[in-house]
């Protein structure tokens, strides 16, 4: 049997489940390969212990009651995978956990609790190092309501609450100073990255001149140590909860040692993910030819779960789960990513499907119609995404005698369709989220209730739940009314539609332009109701950022994909324009709305989310960072730092490319919006939204790929007496509260894997691609990057040009490379560039032999550019067309958006 037809034998992949044993560590970590001769030396007595035990459950309850104990989700730096991080309760800087034995076999964002170290065992900052940058070790957790767009979902409409960047491509572990992945200045990560030679206050001449080859790290600073370069440090007792499903995706290999008895029993799986340890994995569930021919496998990528991980142990045991295929293809890549993050990609199960409707077409029994408010008559209607298929709220927009606007929002009423209890609901409330990829969307929901039953398809009755205002043209709110509904769209929009009508407001839109509209209404109709829509967004948005709201919006790519092969053909940054902005006003008017609703009529049971203040810390080092680069930033509100960013900006392309990098600097102290139950916290004021600087919000308007909105439907429902109240403590919704807020962590961080993976391949398969970037640190071997036309972040090295020499200095306080190239006829002078931050370059993004794995280089000052891909016209694609989940327009807390389908 070949290789290539292999099965394993192992059970079916599934969700993960609770119960897996712990394991952690990194590539490498301890004796290699694994403790062979702990093991030997075991046969002569017991083994010498590598990792502490566990403290007791009793120890920890009364630990953390003391405060001698501290609990924290664990985030392990992808790039420096010994470094380790816990926040700080009181929003300083974090606190470090130094190696794999410290972190006690945990893994990256588990729930952990940490005992600190004595004072003399903490951490010291060098000056010069990057090492203090690597605390911002997130994978991008901005806050999901600050940006206008989402990183590129490609698939069905919506996910719109996360600030997601592409923060790099998530393949390349190699991003140190010099380039080699062992330096001890790695990653250079978050805002630590812009400030890394701005703490130096007694140097502010420091220098370093380096030829060609040279490499030479600079020497720390030996001056005394201050508070300020002190990093609390600990270590990990217990493991609270461990969110991570101890699945991972990589390659197989034999032990070294030929003639161990290991080697005899096990082969050795190297995962992808520095941050996961490497696994001892039986022989026997390995392929039945993999020890006599394992170069054969060395390209094939597995799935591995850990079983176990003992504390005398330095590597996991584990069992192979399944084979995926060739690395660095997209299906093997994609299955590989779902799993890793838990995400459940499995067929519903008959149980489930046995609860929807049998009899098909479905109609509205008319029982049911007439417990609701008939607004089939209205002129309503969805915009969303071209290619959206879960079309979940649609809008309405009449004008009223006396000069105000009758205006409604229309929610699916997934709560009719999802019995509370049933498995249906039970499987729903485990996924949690519908999960977004470039190519495909994982649903949360069967596709009958997604795309059809549910789905507000235009021209045919639909089960809505509303919330209907009477409105001035100013939007000044002068009634409010929330209620079941029935509707009947009269026509599904896309946001190219919409755009057009508000472009274009005095001209009659030719038909051929537009969707098929029912023929009750016209297209005059709705054209003249978009307009009044737009107009009072415009009022509504402009008073939200007077009352102090916060917009962070980060570049986004939409890739464009060929029909028959599915790999990526070009990609732009997705525009976020007035149609957008106009869903997104009356998603969050609603939200708002519903959010006050619900807590007034359940003050113990209500389930809203909440955005808390940016890290302290890492705010006030970033504001430090801009005082040194002569910028002024108030951060004492989210209004104040809005405005302030506002007015640095500027309307030039110089200041158009310092805006994204601002903006993607001042999206890392922010916090994620959670989900929380109203009877938990004590304090109302952390109830506070703080990007949206709203008391309360919540999420209503996406049920179809959101659980939590799922369960604020029913709260509304039993507000308004459509039901009974619900028969849960706060503590249960809590738990579900907890479980939304980790699964929708997994589903972003899955998407910005997905869009990395789709990136690295495009880079592959139509590269090298050049653009401007702009620089967003300097080092003093390297500078980062933000590559304008893409989004995305790399760190240049300075060894990987043609250069012949480079000099890193200070000028005041400003940190800065002068790069001397090497002439291309040898008898004129070296080319000088000084690269210094906000400095603007050329770079070129190139394939590298290892599979999804691309560089970034500096363009040589005046050379042509190089062939590269074209940037497609949107408009002008016969290839599939796939757009990002930009801000959620039905809720964009800095960063939801509608997924494509």
């Amino acid at each position: 049997m070949s290789h290539s037809e292999y099965k394993l034998n192992f059970r079916p992949l599934g969700t993960p489940k609770g119960g897996v044993s712990s394991a952690v560590g990194p590539h490498g970590a301890g004796a290699s390969p694994g403790d062979k001769k702990s093991k030997n030396k075991s046969m002569r007595g017991k083994k010498k212990s590598i990792f502490e035990t566990y403290l007791s459950k009793e120890d920890v309850s009364q630990g953390l009651k003391r405060g001698t104990l501290i609990q924290g989700v664990l985030r392990i730096n992808p790039k420096k995978f010994h470094e380790a991080f816990i926040p700080s309760p009181d929003g300083d800087r974090d606190i470090f956990i130094d190696g794999v034995v410290a972190r006690n076999r945990a893994l990256n964002g588990d729930l952990v609790v940490v005992k600190l170290l004595p004072e003399e065992q903490w951490k010291v900052f060098k000056p010069e190092s990057s090492d203090k940058e690597a605390e911002a070790a997130y994978e991008s957790d901005f806050p999901e309501e600050l940006c206008g767009h989402h990183l590129p979902k490609q698939s069905s409409k919506g996910c719109n609450d996360s600030t997601d960047v592409i923060v790099e491509a998530q393949y390349d572990d190699s991003d140190s100073e010099n380039g080699h992945s062992n330096s001890q200045n790695a990653l250079a990560d978050g805002v630590k990255k812009l400030s890394v030679c701005a703490h130096d206050k007694g140097k502010d001449d420091a220098s370093a001149h380096v030829t060609k080859d040279e490499s030479t790290p600079m020497s720390p600073d030996t001056r005394a140590l201050s508070e300020k370069s002190l990093q609390r440090s600990a270590k990990v007792v217990y493991i609270l909860e461990k969110k991570h499903s101890r699945a991972a995706t990589g390659i197989l290999k034999l032990l070294a040692e030929k003639n161990s008895d290991l080697f005899r029993k096990y082969a050795l799986f190297s995962p992808s993910d520095h941050r996961v340890p490497r696994i001892y994995v039986p022989l026997k569930d390995c392929p039945q030819d993999f020890v006599t021919r394992p170069k054969d496998y060395s390209t094939t990528l597995f799935i591995c779960r850990i079983v176990d991980w003992k504390e005398d142990s330095n590597f996991a045991l584990g069992q192979l789960a399944k084979s995926l295929g060739q690395a660095g293809e997209i299906e093997p890549e994609t299955e590989g990513i779902l799993t890793e993050y838990g995400v459940d990609f499995s067929d519903f199960s008959s149980e489930v499907l046995e609860c929807l409707p049998r009899s098909l077409p479905w109609t509205i029994p008319p029982e049911e119609v007439s417990k609701r408010r008939d607004l089939r008559k209205d002129c309503v209607f969805t915009i969303d995404p071209l290619t959206a298929r879960d079309l979940d709220d649609a809008l309405s927009c009449r004008p009223l005698a006396d000069g105000t606007f009758q205006v409604g929002v229309h929610i699916a009423d997934v709560s009719y369709f999802v019995p509370e209890g049933s498995q249906l609901d039970k499987v729903a409330a485990e996924r949690a989220t519908s999960v977004y990829l470039v190519q495909k969307v994982v649903p949360m929901l069967p596709r009958l209730l997604c795309e059809e039953l549910c789905s507000l398809n235009p021209m045919t009755d639909k089960l809505t739940f509303s919330v209907v205002w009477t409105l001035t043209s100013e939007g000044k709110i002068l009634e409010e009314w929330f209620g079941r509904t029935i509707i009947r769209s009269c026509t599904k929009l896309s946001y190219e539609h919409a755009q057009s009508m508000i472009e274009r407001p005095a001209e009659r839109i030719p038909e051929q332009e537009l969707p098929p509209i029912s023929p009750e209404h016209c297209i005059e109709e709705v054209h003249q109701a978009i307009l009044n829509l737009h107009r009072i967004a415009k009022w509504l948005r402009q008073q939200r950022f007077t009352d102090g709201a916060l917009r962070l919006d980060q570049l986004k790519l939409a890739f464009t994909l060929d029909h028959e092969t599915g790999l990526p053909q070009g990609c732009h940054i997705y525009e976020y324009r007035d149609s957008n902005r106009l869903v997104e006003e009356f998603m969050l008017l609603a939200n708002m709305a519903v959010a006050h609703r619900i807590h007034r009529a359940f003050p113990e049971q209500a389930l809203l989310r909440r955005h808390p203040p940016p890290q302290t810390k890492m705010l006030g080092d970033l504001v430090e960072f801009c005082s040194q680069m002569g910028l002024a930033v108030d951060v004492s509100s989210a209004g104040a730092l809005n405005k302030s960013l506002t007015r640095i900006f500027g309307a030039d392309k110089y200041s158009r490319a310092r805006k994204e990098v601002l903006t993607n600097m001042f999206s890392r102290p922010m916090q994620m919006a959670l989900y929380f139950c109203s009877g938990v916290l004590q304090d109302p004021a952390q109830f506070r939204h703080y990007a949206l600087n709203v008391p309360l919000y919540t999420h209503f308007t996406s049920p179809i790929r959101r659980f939590a909105d799922v369960l604020v439907h029913r709260l509304l429902a039993a507000a308004l007496g459509y039901r009974e109240r619900l028969d849960a403590e706060p503590s249960a919704l809590q738990k579900q509260a907890d479980l939304c807020n980790d699964r929708r962590m997994a589903s972003k961080r899955v998407q910005e894997l997905s869009t990395g993976l789709f990136f690295a391949v495009l880079v592959k398969e139509s590269g090298p691609l050049e653009s401007e970037a702009m620089v967003m640190g300097v080092l003093n071997q390297a500078f980062d990057v933000l590559v304008l036309r893409f989004g995305v972040q790399k760190r240049i090295y300075c060894n990987a040009l043609a250069l012949r020499s480079y000099l890193f200095q200070k000028v005041g306080k400003k940190p800065e490379l002068t790069l001397m190239w090497e002439p291309e006829d040898p008898e004129q002078e070296p080319v000088r560039q000084v690269v210094t931050i906000f400095s603007l370059v050329e770079v070129v993004l190139r394939a590298e032999a290892t599979a999804l794995k691309y560089s970034a280089v500096l363009k040589r000052p005046g050379q042509e550019g190089c062939l590269g891909l074209e940037d497609p016209d949107p408009d002008d694609a016969e290839p599939d067309n796939v757009e990002p989940d930009g801000t959620e327009p039905d809720d964009a807390e800095p960063n939801d958006a509608k997924p494509e389908a």
